[in-house]
């Protein structure tokens, strides 16, 4: 069935990447429309009968969508694919009949919950800002965690000239001279967690992505990965409205 829908987003739902990324590429010149190069983010596509190529290859919409969750470990990057031969997260997947990219990113150095799939409009969803989507962290801080150094994380810290937005925090435990701790937030900035303990005089030893959305990282293995249940992609889809 024909549809009409913005070239970026278009993109997306082919799965090839976020809305956001996808512009980049439109501005780079890296797509054509029926044989010509366009740049206009307001360029509209006909989705049947219209022709997209990124870089001279045919790109489609997959009618079926894949929703995977992967536990992912320390040393892979977040990303679909590595300019410098990098293990990425679409590798330990192992899925190479459709188009997969991840949503969101960890860090290389963070290992956790991250998930991935070809539906770019549940993709937008989950990434953009306005939808305060909570993730849930296990961060082992280095030294002993004091009850108002976590109140003042909670009510938020500066960052970048920004106070960071409320966030919810638990002692987990002590360990050793360090402690394991809880924090859920509704933001994504750069290395925020990292940051937000470094603000109080914590540096993070090691950081794990538990929770997004309401999904539980459970007890999947490091490196593994299984395909989520319609439960849980009804869960995701229901955080929408």
């Amino acid at each position: 069935m024909s549809e009409k829908m913005r070239i970026n987003r278009y993109l997306s739902s082919c799965g090839v990447c976020s809305r956001r990324k996808a512009e980049n590429l439109i501005l780079l010149g890296e797509v054509s429309v029926n044989g010509k190069r366009v740049k206009d983010l307001a360029t509209v596509i006909d989705t049947e009968n219209d022709e997209v190529r990124l870089r001279g290859k045919v790109i489609k919409i997959e009618d079926t969508k894949v929703y995977y969750m992967l536990n992912k470990p320390s040393g892979v990057i977040s990303a679909a694919s590595s300019k410098y031969g990098e293990k990425t997260v679409v590798d330990l997947i192992g899925d190479k009949k459709y188009r997969l990219f991840p949503v969101g990113r960890l860090d290389k150095d963070t290992t956790g919950l991250i998930i991935l799939t070809n539906d770019g409009d549940l993709t937008n969803f989950l990434t953009h800002p306005s939808f305060e989507m909570e993730k849930s962290y296990e961060a082992l801080v280095k030294g002993h965690i004091t009850s108002s150094e976590l109140d003042k994380l909670k009510k938020g810290v500066m960052l970048d000239g920004k106070k960071t937005a409320r966030a919810k925090l638990r002692l987990i435990k002590k360990k050793g001279n360090n402690s394991l701790v809880e924090i859920t937030l509704t933001e994504g900035r750069k290395r925020q967690v990292k940051r937000m303990f470094e603000r109080v005089g914590h540096s993070v030893l090691t950081l794990k992505r538990t929770m997004e959305g309401g999904l539980n990282l459970g007890d999947l293995k490091e490196g593994e990965s299984r395909l989520l249940s319609k439960k849980e992609i009804k869960k995701l889809y229901e955080k929408r409205r």
